[in-house]
């Protein structure tokens, strides 16, 4: 059995892979390297590992991605678009092969493999109907995606019909891709135009795809690679690398001459080690290889777990690394008073992007690294994305390196600094800081907060330097002089923001949640919270235990909840907003005693009367508890068609199993 601490580590490893999953997936502007990112991954799945109670449905072991942008229409994918098992180095593909060789040797002898180069881009699937091009989406979540349909049509390289004789329904799974030297001739063309350039090529092409005015898309350098299907009506080859010809057969493109068959692990590593010499050289961006047992049949027998199927990994490069020098440290503050420092480096090139600052996290780290003003350093870009300083060249010291202090002070107000319990982070303790207010200002208005469109930092920071605001409240007091008092705020603009701001007033009541800025309440947190307090007053009034009564809230969300309701100036900027108008939408609230009280059901397969997520949100709104697995905690298991592993776990532990329609009947659906 888990215990609190462990309870909370899990809830806050959800939340932060959440949030970097939709920095990622959704925004094409990652916070973190993939390294970093497949570190906090792995925990959550060791974690889960022993304490299997802890999985939900919810719980990023369980899903692929993001959640599509609500800016385009949603597309259910037939079969899901699943993510694939990292391996970082040769022992973990050896011991992949094993548990691969461990299930079938004996009933097929050897195992063959077929390899790709792992293109770094978007993932996208292409519907054809009678050869015909009908659909096109994102991943997204992996279950459903974001219809980009004509943006995908003013690519080139993606065949309008496909070439007969063709199956009477493919889904076709590919990576769409930006070339290196395009990526750098878009990127003159962005600075040109006065636009802020693109970080690398996959941001370029998931920003290019997500475009609402498909001539923006249409005038990008997007190409396409084919690497798989889902539905296939018709003829199935025998192998994937069979699949692979036949798709170019009907005139979809494939990488041909970047597969290779391996015949076993040893051949696997000639071909990886061969890629990683390879890799500059290429003209596009990769970041590994993709190895797939060859096998179709066998991939079928080996099926899959909730988010990757076990016959395929990506079996990843290691980071790209440069040297260069600490020029000074900066020391930024956040919006909770945090202050982190910042590397300034002599600008060095690291595969392919020039790198003028790095992430040195907190003075833990610049401890264990013992890293000084001066220092020759070697920086990472890890996923080829943010980089870090990764280790000092202690050796190249001439004396005159400097050391970098805990600030006893706020760099940008002066305030006292301190740190508390066993934070790695030091904080300023003035509430007034500026840095502090705009950072607030900035979340609080941010896309996945009250979402106020052409409310920017430039905009933000101009009205708190002229006095037009103090706090997030403020914002809802603007009016036009206000707004025409800014650099470049004609009438239109201004009454487009004047427009976003009332909008943003009966916003849902998490997103109001999530824009105070409540520590350790992120984006789910937010929302499991709006959903048992239908008002923030409510909220306000429960106490700690009674919050602690939330599954998903543990020790530290409950201390913060009743610490910031306790401070009299949140509640007075709380009286603030509600003077001004800002009323959040209730959201649909979980029956603290409902019908379903006390009890947990495991949804699986598929029901024709209602999606999984449906009859889960169903469960929690009577008062019920949706998990992701199957454990001795589960009280039923609903039961749709094609129910699986999940139908077979509950039948060992001896759970009670409802059919779609007994589950109706027992919520009163029926």
């Amino acid at each position: 059995m888990a215990d609190l601490f462990t309870h909370q580590r899990h809830t806050d490893l959800c939340a932060e892979i959440d949030r970097h999953n939709r920095l990622y997936y959704q925004f094409d502007a990652p916070e973190i390297t993939d390294a970093e990112y497949d570190a906090l991954f792995r925990e959550l799945l060791d974690l889960e590992a022993v304490h299997p109670e802890l999985v939900t449905a919810e719980s990023p072991s369980q899903r692929v991605g993001s959640t599509p942008l609500e800016k385009f229409a949603p597309v259910r994918h037939a079969l899901p678009m699943l993510s694939l098992k990292n391996v970082k180095n040769e022992r973990e593909f050896e011991e992949f092969d094993k548990s691969i060789r461990g299930t079938f040797l004996a009933q097929t002898g050897n195992i063959e493999y077929a390899c790709e180069m792992k293109l770094d881009g978007l993932a996208v699937e292409l519907t054809y109907e009678q050869g015909l091009l009908v659909a096109g989406s994102t991943r997204g979540d992996g279950l459903a995606g974001e219809n980009i349909l004509d943006n995908l049509r003013t690519i080139a390289g993606i065949p309008q019909r496909l070439a007969a004789p063709c199956p009477r329904l493919v889904d076709v799974r590919g990576e769409v891709y930006i070339e290196l030297a395009a990526f750098q001739k878009l990127n003159h063309h962005q600075e040109a135009a006065g636009a802020r350039p693109f970080a690398n090529p996959r941001n370029a092409a998931a920003g290019s795809l997500r475009q609402l005015d498909t001539a923006i898309t249409a005038a990008r350098p997007l190409k396409l690679f084919c690497y798989g299907v889902g539905r296939l009506e018709g003829t199935t080859p025998s192998s994937h690398l069979e699949l692979l010809q036949q798709m170019q057969q009907w005139g979809l493109p494939v990488n041909l001459t970047g597969t290779a068959t391996a015949r076993d692990a040893a051949e696997v590593l000639g071909y990886y080690r061969q890629l990683l010499e390879r890799r500059d050289a290429l003209p596009f961006e990769i970041d590994g290889a993709v190895v797939k047992v060859n096998d179709l049949a066998l991939q079928r027998e080996l099926g899959e777990v909730s988010r990757s199927p076990r016959w395929a990994v990506a079996f990843k490069f290691p980071p790209r690394q440069a040297e260069t020098v600490v020029e000074g440290i900066a020391l930024q503050v956040g919006r909770t008073g945090a202050i982190t420092p910042v590397a300034h480096l002599r600008p060095v090139e690291v595969s392919g992007v020039m790198v003028a600052r790095a992430s040195l996290h907190n003075w833990d780290e610049i401890s264990r690294l013992d890293v000084r003003i001066g220092d020759h350093v070697i920086v990472e870009r890890a996923g080829d994305v943010i980089p870090d300083v990764v280790k000092v060249l202690v050796e190249r010291r001439n004396g005159t390196e400097q050391a970098v202090p805990l600030p006893e002070s706020c760099p940008e107000c002066g305030g006292s600094v301190r740190k508390a319990g066993t934070e790695v982070v030091p904080r300023c303790g003035n509430q007034q800081c500026p840095a502090q207010a705009l950072q607030r200002l900035k979340h609080f208005v941010s896309r996945n907060a009250m979402d106020i469109e052409g409310l920017g930092e430039k905009q933000l920071m101009q009205l708190l330097e002229r006095g037009r605001i103090e706090d997030v409240a403020d914002i809802y007091r603007l009016g036009n002089d206000d707004l025409f008092a800014l650099e470049r705020m004609g009438e239109v603009l201004a009454g487009k923001l004047l427009q976003a701001i009332d909008a943003s007033r009966t916003q849902p009541l998490s997103r109001l949640l999530f824009a105070l800025g409540i520590r350790h309440v992120g984006e789910h947190t937010a929302k499991i919270l709006a959903k048992r307090f239908p008002t923030l007053d409510e909220l306000a009034g429960a106490g700690h235990e009674q919050l602690k009564l939330i599954p998903e809230v543990g020790e530290k969300v409950a201390d913060a909840l009743v610490d910031y309701f306790a401070d009299p100036a949140n509640l007075l900027l709380l009286e603030k907003l509600r003077q001004f108008g800002v009323a959040p939408t209730p959201e649909a609230t979980v029956l603290q005693e409902g019908p379903l009280s006390g009890l947990t059901f495991v949804i699986t397969g598929t029901l024709t009367r209602m999606g999984r997520s449906d009859a889960e949100a169903l469960v929690e709104q009577l008062g019920g508890r949706a998990a992701g697995s199957v454990s001795k905690k589960t009280d039923y298991l609903v039961a749709g068609s094609n129910a699986g592993s999940k139908l077979e776990r509950a039948r060992q532990l001896g759970i009670k199993v409802l059919d779609e329609a007994a589950f109706l009947q027992m919520t009163g659906r029926e």
